[in-house]
């Protein structure tokens, strides 16, 4: 079997810890025997500036062609703050409809982690986030602007199937984790009735999945959580907004931006996998950025295509180097970005197929 695999590295930090990824994924297929086909594709900030093209008409039918997009970071100082973002991360969320963005939290070594006395045991949750609604929809607008009268407005929405198909996917997600058995809806309903129709529809949905235990959290008061008892969370479902925070939240109970990763998934269809770091610039070009965000968002995309055996080897990899010790930090400058990425295929190479796993 060969998976077609599109390659957008984008800007700063974003190709070396790209290469790093995918240097450690083909030594996974090496291992179990399936091949990888790379296309990579230029669209980045240097290209905007080259070109004036963001993502192109065409790109999207392109990146359907493929079994998945794997990205590096999207950002550059030299334009406009976000306009290369939204125009490919988000034109790409929205253009292929990734309706699900899921996040892993989870600690690999306690060192790692700013709470004192949490270990590995204590923090190993996942976020389901959605991905194509709320405030992010880009409904709205500036009026007036650099008046004294400008107005600035954004509207949040929510609609039944974006609801219900999110937290579908989060139940059907716990079920298969078979973890703590516990989903966890995060929104802030009390203060923002339109989330209501979060409240009921994880209600009405929950019903039919009895084997799953059903808490809800308001979103101030789950971060507080968060920090005071990670160990409670298996499977959290929320809006847009408010997962972009909290998996930030997350990422720094784990170890920082740097190990963290994200899937933009349409189940079944093309999807895209990142890490979820910036670009970093001031780390380009010097092998010093952690590529291990871009490793777990490797491995994410391998159990997406279907390698389940080659995402639970890469995982373990992951498991065993950094809870070895043998990486000191995940900051970056500690260790090279190559350096990461040959220890991490030295882990595969141990644990693969061939090595007798």
């Amino acid at each position: 079997m060969e998976y077609d695999i599109a390659v957008v590295g984008g800007d700063g930090i974003g190709p070396e810890v790209t290469v790093e990824g995918l240097k450690v994924v083909t030594a996974v297929a090496e291992e179990f025997g399936f091949g990888l086909k790379l296309v990579e594709f230029p669209y980045c900030t240097q290209h905007f500036l080259d070109t004036g093209e963001i993502l192109p008409d065409g790109a999207l039918d392109e990146f359907r062609q493929f079994q998945a997009i794997f990205l590096g970071a999207i950002g550059d100082p030299r334009v406009e703050v976000g306009l290369i973002e939204r125009g490919i991360i988000a034109g790409v969320r929205f253009g292929l409809d990734l309706y699900i963005n899921l996040r892993p939290i989870k600690l690999y070594h306690e060192d790692f982690c700013p709470i004192k006395g949490k270990k590995p045991a204590d923090i190993d949750f996942v976020v389901v986030r959605e991905n194509t609604e709320d405030a992010y929809t880009g409904i709205g607008g500036i009026l007036k602007r650099g008046t004294p009268d400008e107005v600035a407005c954004q509207q949040m929405i929510y609609t039944r199937k974006g609801c219900e198909r999110a937290i579908r996917y989060a139940f059907e997600y716990a079920v298969r984790r078979n973890g703590k058995k516990r989903l966890t809806l995060v929104d802030k309903a009390n203060a923002i009735r339109a989330q209501d129709i979060w409240t009921r529809t994880f209600a009405e949905v929950g019903e039919e999945f009895p084997e799953i235990e059903r808490d809800h959290g308001y979103v101030d008061a789950t971060c507080m959580w968060m920090i005071k008892q990670p160990e409670f969370y298996d499977v959290m479902v929320t809006p847009n907004l408010f997962g972009d925070i909290i998996t930030d939240l997350g990422a720094m109970l784990q170890g920082g931006m740097g190990i963290a990763a994200s899937g933009n998934i349409h189940p079944g269809q093309v999807s895209m996998f990142e890490p979820i770091h910036g670009s970093a610039p001031k780390y380009a070009g010097q092998n010093k950025a952690n590529p291990m965000g871009a490793i777990a968002a490797a491995q994410l995309m391998l159990d997406h295509i279907g390698e389940d055996a080659a995402a639970v080897c890469l995982e373990q990899a992951i498991a065993n180097l950094l809870g070895s010790g043998r990486i000191r930090s995940l900051s970056a400058g500690v260790h090279g970005t190559d350096e990461i990425g040959d220890l991490v295929v030295e882990e595969v190479r141990k644990l693969g197929r061939k090595g007798g796993a």
